[in-house]
């Protein structure tokens, strides 16, 4: 039977909008997929460090597009964490990446720590949250790290489509062309999730500290990297085409060796297992010596203070994870928690520090954006980095994973 072609021209656009309609039940509200994202760490910079004249190309990016005052980080204030914080959307203590050295009862005779490289790659240690990347590839895209903690691991399975081991012999420069590369790709090949990480703040601020000349030569070297990625953005017409976030994991403060608290002058140290020290002391009492241990530890000492994990302070978010040591001893700003041998044992003294309270201003994060989402010249109250992970998968168009952030708190940032 022949249909007349108006019938068929009527038919074609039912059917048409009918699919569009189901493919829209599926896809979350927001941006076109399409513009690729670029998130760059900065480890390690501090919100004081931008606006001295040391930083014309976040300068620049700043004001051509988005930004908070400060990026609250999580507690505790540490590099692993913090950037496990902002691709997930959970605080630390429900990643199970409670900090940059642990062990865990579910794992015996098993030690975490960001030096291990077999460790590190060993996904048991972040199977327990689910990072942005490997939301990408579930939604059918494609994703790349740069550097990034977890990427170097098969997470719940898989690694990213493209990523590279840490290696700091790999120079700035060469990190962003990577980028570049990727996003030279056809759009069908490029990445919709890229990452980018910088350490060389962070190594400085810990060296020689946060007011250091080595700490002003680092920011100016990240600068530059920064300035060299948007200048790659132009010259391909990207720079309203990419949503690029540079954001910090934390910030830094300075501290000094006579500035220590040491453990033995309150506990003998064979009745505890010193599972980290530092700024944050994480302790489990030999067995049989609980009691002795708290009542020695427990409360506000000179510039440190010491709880049972499940009495920290609720605004911490912290201490119900199991590879949370039982006894967590928190250093005053300045101050280091350690022992008389430990501190023998150094080669150096770091001179700066981070993993205080998320309330200090020395540990504040930096967050900046530019992109066809955002809004030009808009600028937002500090907010927590969990809410960085709810913006990334609202810019790629995914609907996000469980997560302790929101997007409310970003929403001031993004065009209507």
């Amino acid at each position: 039977m022949k249909i007349p072609m108006t019938v068929l021209r009527c038919w074609t656009i039912l059917a048409l909008a009918l699919l569009a309609a189901g493919c829209a039940s599926v896809r979350a509200p927001g941006p076109v997929p399409q513009a690729p994202v670029v998130l760059v760490s900065l480890d390690g910079f501090r919100p004081d460090y931008l606006g001295r004249g040391l930083t014309p190309a976040l300068d620049r990016l700043a004001a051509e597009g988005a930004h908070a005052e400060a990026l609250r980080p999580s507690f505790p204030t540490l590099t692993f964490p913090n950037h496990y914080t902002l691709v997930t959307g959970l605080r630390p203590d429900r990643t199970g990446v409670i900090h940059n050295t642990m062990t865990d009862p579910a794992l015996p005779g098993q030690r975490f720590a960001t030096s291990n490289r077999a460790a590190v790659q060993d996904a048991r240690w972040w199977d327990q949250a689910e990072p942005i990347w490997t939301r990408v590839q579930r939604a059918g895209r494609r994703a790349a790290t740069m550097f990034w903690p977890g990427s170097e691991a098969p997470v719940h399975g898989a690694h990213p489509d493209e990523w590279v081991p840490f290696d700091p012999a790999i120079t700035p420069e060469a990190r962003v062309d990577t980028v570049l590369g990727w996003l030279d790709r056809p759009v069908a090949e490029r990445p919709a999730f890229i990452s980018l990480y910088f350490e060389h703040v962070d190594k400085a601020g810990h060296h020689d500290g946060p007011a250091s000349p080595a700490v002003e030569a680092a920011i100016g070297t990240v600068d530059a990297a920064v300035g060299r990625l948007l200048a790659g953005l132009a010259a391909r017409g990207l720079e309203d085409r990419v949503n690029l976030l540079v954001v910090s994991d934390h910030g830094m403060a300075a501290v000094a060796p006579e500035r220590v608290v040491y453990l033995e002058d309150f506990v003998d140290e064979a009745e505890i297992e010193i599972v980290t020290a530092g700024v944050l002391a994480g302790l489990r009492p030999q067995p049989g010596r609980g009691d002795v241990v708290e009542r020695a530890l427990l409360g506000r000492h000179a510039h440190m203070e010491c709880w049972r994990k499940r009495d920290l302070p609720a605004r911490f978010h912290y201490g119900s994870h199991r590879r949370i040591p039982s006894l967590l001893c928190l250093a005053d700003e300045g101050w280091v928690i350690s022992t008389r041998r430990r501190i023998a044992a150094l080669a150096h003294f770091s001179l700066g520090e981070h993993g205080y309270d998320p309330a200090l201003p020395s540990m504040q994060a930096i967050f900046i954006a530019r992109g066809p989402a955002f809004r030009r010249g808009a600028v937002v109250p500090p907010f927590d980095n969990v809410d960085v992970y709810p913006l990334l998968a609202h810019l790629l168009g995914l609907v996000p994973g469980r997560t302790d952030g929101s997007l409310a708190a970003v929403r001031a940032l993004l065009v209507p």
